[in-house]
């Protein structure tokens, strides 16, 4: 299923909040405490998600003007790729991560890295990120991994 993906906006902020927090809520918590959700959930409210937009190439995934999904360039490491529940396993992530490619690219950068969810993890070996090390931050636990672009 074919999406539409563009840079995000401030007035995004909301929508892209409600994808992560459904994302969190549905996919993640099958990884994750609920104190470690409520803790990472707190990163993405609308004002947090505001305030990335200054800091980070956002983009969204849209379905019929729908904001169904969200991923993030910020240097050399992608960040917050989530897509609403609804929606994934149908090629909407890939896509994201495409545009994020093809950004990071355009910008001379060779090589990317990603903090991984342990939910994730699977979806970025399939881009061919390999893992590097595992973190923890507090509770939660994130596997770094990385891949070289083509040129």
């Amino acid at each position: 299923m074919g999406c539409q993906v563009r840079p995000a906006t401030s007035e995004d902020a909301a929508a892209i909040s409600r994808v992560v927090i459904a994302a969190l809520h549905k996919s993640n918590s099958q990884d994750y405490s609920p104190e470690v959700i409520t803790q990472v959930e707190k990163h993405f409210s609308p004002g947090a998600v505001s305030a990335l937009l200054s800091k980070r190439k956002v983009f969204v995934a849209l379905l019929s003007e729908n904001i169904t999904g969200t991923a993030s360039l910020e240097g050399d490491v992608v960040r917050s790729v989530f897509v609403d529940p609804a929606y994934q396993g149908i090629g909407m992530g890939r896509q994201l991560m495409e545009v994020i490619h093809a950004t990071a690219a355009r910008a001379g950068i060779g090589a990317l890295r990603v903090p991984s969810s342990i939910t994730a993890q699977g979806f970025h070996a399939t881009l061919g990120y390999r893992k590097i090390r595992g973190d923890f931050h507090g509770a939660e636990r994130t596997i770094v991994m990385a891949k070289q672009l083509e040129d």
